[in-house]
């Protein structure tokens, strides 16, 4: 137990802390109730929860006896963004993600033994709450000149304004950590470092009402080389749900990390010790394109959210798509779930298959003409075959599942051809 903290500052998890030296003192002298919180204001956590998911699982292997709260009564208004004012979801809806974060929270966390974790639901202590009750016994302890500094709220007032409902949000929160803090002893509350106003606000109250000094910690939120917001990509968040993330896409996800982050998701996101780490960035930075590194991430994350037979599943996809692997041993879901990450051009069923043309409606080659001279110089492969002549189109039962062209220019441009009823 002595050592977690120490721990948790060598692979970059500690942004923020109120009094370390305290914190330290308490984690070594024996075990700790700690809470994390997660709100249902979508129907998936993403990867940037994976920080905090797994902070709380380092916690507990040290002995540490986690509270993991999904909140079903703070879901219903949700954080306020800078960005702003979020879409009000219905109760039902919000009862449904809540069981829904729910499961996926639970894998990573033991509920046996004396360090045993527990879910809970902040709904459970404030449906019951009136008004009255929340304005009288915690609202009275807030200060509306600090509730205005806090940066969402300023970023959100300077924009135009923002709802008493959201503003009021800290209210809830913090009254989260007094209750459980009362009624399972909980004395240390984790969240990423846009939530360090809202844990410490929740400390504050507690030493407010009950007189006693609790802990905050905060780790940093990941950011790409770029220092845009990550976990996000293109289409949107990289979710842990697999049907709204596949399990390839997300494998995909860690396998692009940039040289200069992979180091810093190999300490904040696996369980790979010190030594295995700096021995991959130390082999990322001599021979950066052999991805060793990014390999080991995209195994290490995508076999902790979705198990070890389907990052199998993603890795011989990934292998053969590339040409390293038989397309036809994939099985129908993967080998979709590949081709979706593709540019993928669409064509009837029946209508002549000619290789020059497929690559260019696939985006794999910028005109027919470009296509030719790529099967000229050998260059043009469908289904990991090399194409030799151009004018013989393809054979229906060249398609993969009857259904699908993997199709690939040189070694890495590539791009797909769906056959669809006429």
């Amino acid at each position: 137990m002595a050592d977690i903290l120490e721990e948790l500052r060598w692979r970059g998890l500690v942004a923020h802390a109120t009094d370390e030296a305290a914190l330290a003192a308490e984690l070594a002298a024996g075990p700790v109730a700690y809470y994390v919180g997660f709100d249902p204001t979508a129907p998936s956590l993403h990867v940037g929860h994976l920080v905090q998911v797994l902070t709380a699982r380092r916690l507990q292997d040290a002995g540490h006896r986690p509270l993991a709260l999904v909140g079903g009564a703070t879901g219903l208004i949700g954080d306020p963004k800078a960005s702003g004012e979020r879409a009000m979801n219905s109760p039902e809806v919000v009862a449904g993600w809540t069981q829904r974060l729910r499961r996926q929270i639970e894998p990573f966390l033991d509920f046996t033994g004396p360090a045993a974790a527990r879910m809970v639901d902040n709904l459970e202590w404030t449906a019951p709450m009136s008004a009255i009750e929340l304005l009288r016994d915690v609202g009275r302890h807030f200060s509306v000149n600090r509730m205005l500094d806090r940066e969402a709220v300023a970023a959100r007032l300077a924009a135009g304004g923002i709802s008493y409902t959201e503003f009021s949000y800290v209210l809830l929160q913090s009254n989260d950590y007094l209750q459980l803090h009362r009624r399972h002893g909980c004395r240390l509350q984790l969240g990423g470092s846009d939530q360090w106003g809202n844990i410490t606000a929740g400390a504050e109250l507690i030493r407010r009402v009950d007189a006693e000094r609790v802990h905050a910690l905060a780790t940093p939120l990941l950011t790409k080389a770029d220092g845009t917001k990550f976990g996000k990509t293109e289409s949107g968040a990289v979710w842990l749900d697999p049907e709204l993330t596949s399990p390839y896409a997300f494998y995909q996800f860690w396998l692009a990390a940039e040289d200069e982050r992979v180091g810093t998701y190999l300490r904040a996101l696996t369980f790979r010790g010190r030594e295995e780490v700096e021995a991959l960035e130390a082999e990322a930075a001599e021979r950066p394109q052999a991805r060793a590194a990014q390999r080991a991430l995209a195994r290490d994350v995508t076999t902790l959210v979705h198990g070890a037979e389907a990052t199998a599943r993603a890795e011989a996809a990934s292998a053969a798509l590339f040409g390293r692997g038989d397309l036809r041993a994939l099985d129908a879901r993967t080998l979709a779930d590949a081709v979706a990450e593709l540019p993928v051009a669409r064509v009837g069923a029946g209508e002549a298959l000619e290789v020059p043309r497929l690559l260019a409606a696939a985006g794999v080659v910028p005109s027919v003409s470009a296509g030719r001279r790529a099967v000229a110089e050998g260059g043009a492969y469908v289904n990991n075959d090399r194409v030799s002549d151009a004018d013989a189109p393809l054979d229906a039962s060249e398609l993969l599942q009857g259904r699908w062209l993997v199709l690939r220019r040189g070694r890495r441009t590539l791009g797909a051809v769906e056959v669809v009823p006429s």
